[in-house]
């Protein structure tokens, strides 16, 4: 039987809630990969968006991120959101498929220059285990090393592939903390929330 929501108060004013546990490990990396770049399968490619509209962007932020509960952007009000994307130290790089269809996207956080934040990573459901997450991961590092800094961070949680935190160690990232946290995710969201995670 599905749990009864939560009721909270949101932008939208009273809305029905499913409140969730998550364990959140923060990682970081404190030097460039030394080894060769991870080629992605031929004819994928991947790109940077020197703009992006917001509808745009929610769009491919929820193909990405649903099934993994990604929602705190969709509660961001419209102009804040437009001028994070719009922020020159903010980039988006969307990996493509051969015939042109979006496979994934990385977005990189340089806001603070000398810590630069990995803030979102992970392809569209249909290309995951055909071998482009971790080249996506280490385009994306290496792009962030690409200019100086003095490390790298992201965060995964336990809400996200299970296989997400063992990726980032392989790829370098050491774990700094774990922290519990509770969310309250917006039913009229429409985002299927996994069970294990639901708490009352």
């Amino acid at each position: 039987m599905p749990e009864t929501p939560v009721i909270g108060w949101g932008k939208k004013g009273v809305r029905a809630v499913t409140r969730i546990g998550v364990d959140v490990t923060f990682l970081e990396m404190d030097s460039p990969p030394r080894d060769e770049p991870r080629p992605f399968p031929e004819g994928f490619w991947l790109s940077r968006l020197p703009f992006m509209d917001v509808d745009w962007y929610l769009a491919l932020y929820r193909a990405v991120g649903a099934p993994y509960c990604w929602w705190m952007r969709f509660e961001l009000p419209r102009d804040e959101l437009q001028r994070f994307l719009n922020d020159p130290l903010v980039e988006l790089h969307v990996l493509r498929a051969p015939d042109g269809k979006l496979a994934g996207f990385f977005e990189l956080d340089r806001t603070r220059p000398r810590t630069p934040y990995l803030s979102h990573m992970g392809l569209v459901d249909g290309f995951i285990g055909k071998g482009l997450g971790r080249a996506l991961l280490d385009a994306a590092i290496r792009r962030a090393w690409s200019e100086p800094c003095d490390r790298l961070r992201v965060n995964t949680c336990t809400a996200d592939h299970p296989r997400a935190l063992d990726v980032y160690v392989r790829a370098g990232f050491k774990p700094v903390r774990v922290v519990r946290e509770t969310w309250d995710i917006p039913d009229d969201l429409g985002i299927a929330v996994p069970e294990r995670l639901k708490i009352s």
